[in-house]
């Protein structure tokens, strides 16, 4: 069975968990073996004591064997760490955007751009990663297979409201309609100011948590927990996630949202 999305999920409901850092004792050990694979780029790796990778994925309750779709990964910093952790039985589904051409007259070289994602896919050490490509982020999606094991998207969810034709509530019930019971939608995004709802997305491309509590149980779903291992206190919230006063150490904050069963 399949169904035309951006992303499909699915993974065994937990009980109510809002957590700071684990502490490292309690990440799983294919998580921390995908955290230490020798393989990630250094650019990578660089970021992890900002993004905290291995307490993120150990919220979301990511295990070998699972089926993930992730929407818009990027350059594939959490792609790489989902292929790992999954391993050989697992999958990856990454909905990318492909990439920009190059400007009228450019060379051969930057005509033949490749996507970074189909980059990964072609790499060896990560051979259960598949790579579809979406136009625009509220266009028609590609087919995903149903009954995947999780979703997960990481700094996007806040865009979602961006597009001339976003329909938020039409996407979360699309996600939810995919999902077996137990299903899990994981979210993580840069902190708004409490109270502040969606209206820093296409300015500071930010939003408040409670805003996306709301829209995502407006679907069905339960909220099952919150994360966050990603705070940093220091970020007055004010600034444009690019903004190199902030950039790539944000306040993130992280959800877990489970279909009932």
């Amino acid at each position: 069975m399949r169904a035309s999305l951006f992303v499909a999920a699915a993974l065994a409901a937990a009980p109510f968990i809002s957590s700071a850092a684990l502490a490292a004792d309690k990440i799983p050990k294919p998580i921390a073996e995908a955290v230490a694979d020798p393989a990630r780029p250094q650019a990578d790796t660089d970021r992890d004591a900002a993004r905290k990778p291995a307490e993120m994925l150990a919220f979301a309750g990511i295990k070998p064997g699972e089926q993930i779709v992730e929407l818009l990964p990027g350059g594939g910093y959490f792609t790489r760490l989902l292929s790992v952790t999954v391993g050989p039985k697992g999958h990856i589904y990454a909905l990318g955007f492909p990439p920009r051409p190059a400007p009228p007259g450019g060379s051969a070289p930057a005509m033949a751009m490749a996507n970074p994602l189909d980059t990964l896919a072609k790499d060896p050490h990560y051979p259960n990663i598949t790579v579809m490509t979406i136009a625009a982020i509220n266009s028609d999606p590609p087919t995903v297979p149903t009954g995947a094991d999780l979703v997960w998207t990481s700094d996007n969810y806040h865009d979602l409201h961006n597009g001339p034709n976003a329909d938020i509530a039409a996407f979360n019930k699309h996600v939810f309609s995919v999902l077996k019971p137990g299903g899990v939608f994981l979210i993580i995004d840069h902190v708004a100011a409490a109270g502040t709802g969606i209206s820093a997305t296409s300015t500071l491309h930010r939003i408040d948590p409670e805003a996306v509590k709301t829209e995502v149980e407006a679907a069905g779903f339960k909220l099952a927990g919150s994360s966050d291992a990603a705070h940093n206190p220091d970020d007055p919230h004010t600034a444009p996630v690019r903004d190199a006063s902030i950039r790539y150490h944000t306040d993130e904050f992280a959800l877990k949202f489970v279909k009932p069963k």
